[in-house]
């Protein structure tokens, strides 16, 4: 719960920020900077116009995110249009406000984007290349990114001011650990003999026919850069694979390893640090005339090692303390170390071994070289030659063959898919949501989509087969089946209504059960948590109101089966706060206090909102009034 609550706390710009500038790019893209000519607005913030191309780049957004949970199009456009207003209703008052993120501040953020990072480091050319597929300055995008910086500051500066009280926590845990005592029976969908009537099944289908359409299918054309492809027409020639080598020998080389054993001397409470480093300064003298291993066993405040004479194994570099590590690499093989300070006291080092460093030979790894060596080659080629994908396919949005024939590429084509599904190129989720977007359906090429940061594909539609509906002869059986359960749920409600009835006139749950031949079951101190009956009829029994006086509550759940339970709410015994719960008390009151934090921000903004000059053109597919 507690999880729950730190999760739905956290605001549309603390994690949105990424969302609004990531690669590959999930910005609105180049058009909304564009002169729309006389393209009408969909929507209007102050002077601020949304176009339908706006809202397309923002429904591509919702479309990936909420892949599989059922939304139809038409709400994710409406959803995404109103996210575009909000976020500029609170970026216009949060500049009136003058609010600004500070350049060096976006500066840090920038760089440690991943999207623009090799090897953990920022890379300026990717940066610059990345930014140039989507035809943007690096003003324009730093303009954004300390847009969406703004917006995040003020929304902290309300979520983070809010607290929880000791009252607001102990009412949560009073909730959270309250316990409920019931008895209930189960109604179970019965086998629905009669067959339905053919008009039944005629009329349900008339009034369903969108729940059995044949799925809007699309096949494609595309054209496919890639780093690999790439990389394999790079020339390579003898010298140049060996200079190739010399240079990354470090990557083709094992470091030395050394195996060491230690003696620590802890600093505790009971231990100062001048006499642990006295004990480990008369140890060293000891070890003039003693086994180190025998001395490790004997005062070594390492019980773990001590038993094998101090022996911490093979010792690798960025592992240990850095004076431990000093200290260790710079011994010989058998030599002692003066005492080493430490976080955990001063310790007696020796090596007790050395495993060389070892070189791969070029000739044993000279494939790896070579693929290595191409791969390097190819990455500035690729990232160039993903410019002029960006801009060739852009500039000629009619056809692929221009831009083929620029970069030498082969045009590729799909089988029929779906947007659920697809194989080839289209079981790629990021390459169905391109492709069942306005801009491409209207014949238009795609902008460039990356598969995996190493291939970029623009594709463009070659076959459109709209959604169709099914005849009713392939899907009687369907809706025959629907009708038998749909019978069969409205018998069992009928049934629980009636039991329920007979439970509330007095009549006792148990002799009701033995004359339907139903089973009786009782649970006691349930809790939200922790509960062997199923999550729907868990959820229903903490909803339900108390029991008044030595009278139960009678009511029925449903259960996602379609069988109906019958309950009766006989106990509530309010929670209290346990000790696994006091350990967490400063995180609830921070999470809940982030919770309430949220709460006011989003009330904040609703208001902001209702108080802008916001005008929608209602004729617009993106927006449900």
């Amino acid at each position: 719960m507690l999880t729950t609550i730190r999760e739905k706390s956290q605001g549309a710009f603390a994690w949105g920020i990424l969302i609004l500038i990531g690669v590959p790019f999930a910005l609105w893209g180049i058009n909304n900077y564009m002169d729309n000519g006389k393209e009408p607005p969909v929507a209007s913030v102050g002077d601020k116009d949304f176009y339908q191309r706006d809202v397309n780049k923002a429904y591509e957004q919702y479309s990936q995110s909420m892949r599989g949970l059922g939304v139809d199009e038409q709400t994710l456009k409406a959803q995404a249009l109103q996210k575009l207003i909000k976020d500029e209703v609170l970026l216009q008052y949060v500049q009136t406000r003058g609010l600004a993120a500070t350049d060096d501040g976006v500066r840090e953020f920038i760089k440690s984007l991943e999207y623009f990072q090799t090897d953990g480091r920022f890379d300026d050319t990717k940066y610059k290349s990345l930014l140039a597929t989507q035809q943007m300055s690096s003003n324009e995008f730093v303009g954004r990114v300390k847009n969406a910086m703004v917006m995040e500051q003020f929304q902290h500066s309300i979520v983070d001011s809010s607290f929880a009280s000791q009252y607001d926590v102990e009412s949560f845990f009073k909730i959270q650990n309250q316990q409920r005592d019931v008895d209930y029976l189960t109604v179970p969908l019965q086998a629905i003999a009669e067959q339905p009537k053919q008009e039944d099944i005629s009329a349900y289908y008339q009034q369903h026919q969108n729940a059995y359409q044949a799925p809007e299918q699309l096949s494609i054309e595309y054209v496919e850069l890639s780093l690999a492809g790439m990389a394999k027409k790079i020339a390579v020639t003898e010298e140049k694979l060996k200079a190739f080598y010399e240079e990354q020998k470090d990557q083709y080389t094992t470091p030395e390893r050394r195996k060491i054993s230690h003696i620590l001397f802890a600093v505790n409470d009971k231990v100062a640090d001048k006499d642990a480093l006295e004990k480990a300064m008369k140890a060293k003298q000891e070890l003039a005339g003693k086994d180190f291993a025998k001395l490790a066993e004997e005062l070594s405040d390492d019980k773990a090692t001590a038993k094998m004479g101090g022996d911490l194994g093979l010792f690798s570099t960025g592992v240990m303390e850095k004076n431990f590590e000093v200290a260790a690499t710079a011994l010989k093989q058998g030599e002692v170390s003066e005492p080493v300070k430490s976080a955990f006291g001063y310790h007696l080092i020796k090596v007790t071994g050395l495993v060389a460093a070892q070189i791969k030979p070029y000739e044993s790894i000279k494939n790896e070289v070579t693929k290595a060596y191409q791969k390097a080659q190819a990455e500035n080629l690729f990232y160039e030659a993903g410019e002029k994908l960006a801009e060739i396919s852009y500039q000629n949005p009619d056809n692929l063959q221009t831009v083929a024939d620029e970069l030498g590429l082969e045009i590729k084509k799909s089988a029929l898919f779906t947007k659920e599904h697809g194989e080839g190129i289209a079981a790629d989720d990021k390459i169905r949501s391109a492709v069942f977007t306005d801009e491409v359906l209207q014949g238009n090429n795609s902008a460039p989509v990356e598969l995996g940061g190493d291939v970029v594909v623009v594709l463009r539609m070659q076959e459109h087969k709209p959604a169709a509906v099914r005849e009713l002869e392939a899907v009687k059986p369907e809706i025959a089946a629907i009708l038998s359960n749909d019978k069969a749920k409205q018998l069992a409600v009928e049934k629980a209504k009636q039991i329920k009835a007979r439970l509330q006139a007095g009549e006792a749950i148990q002799t009701i059960a033995a004359e339907n031949k139903f089973d009786v079951k009782s649970a006691k101190g349930l809790t939200r948590r922790k509960s062997d009956v199923p999550v729907p009829l868990n959820q229903a029994i903490f909803i339900a109101a108390k029991p008044i006086g030595n009278k139960p509550n009678i009511f029925i759940a449903p259960l996602d089966s379609g069988g109906q339970v019958v309950v009766s709410l006989t106990k509530v015994t309010e929670g209290v706060m346990g000790d696994s719960d006091k350990k967490q008390l400063e995180l609830a009151k921070k999470n809940i206090g982030d919770a309430m934090g949220q709460t006011e921000f989003n009330a904040v903004l609703n208001s902001l909102q209702a108080d802008a000059d916001i005008s929608i053109q209602t004729k617009s597919q993106a927006v449900a009034e």
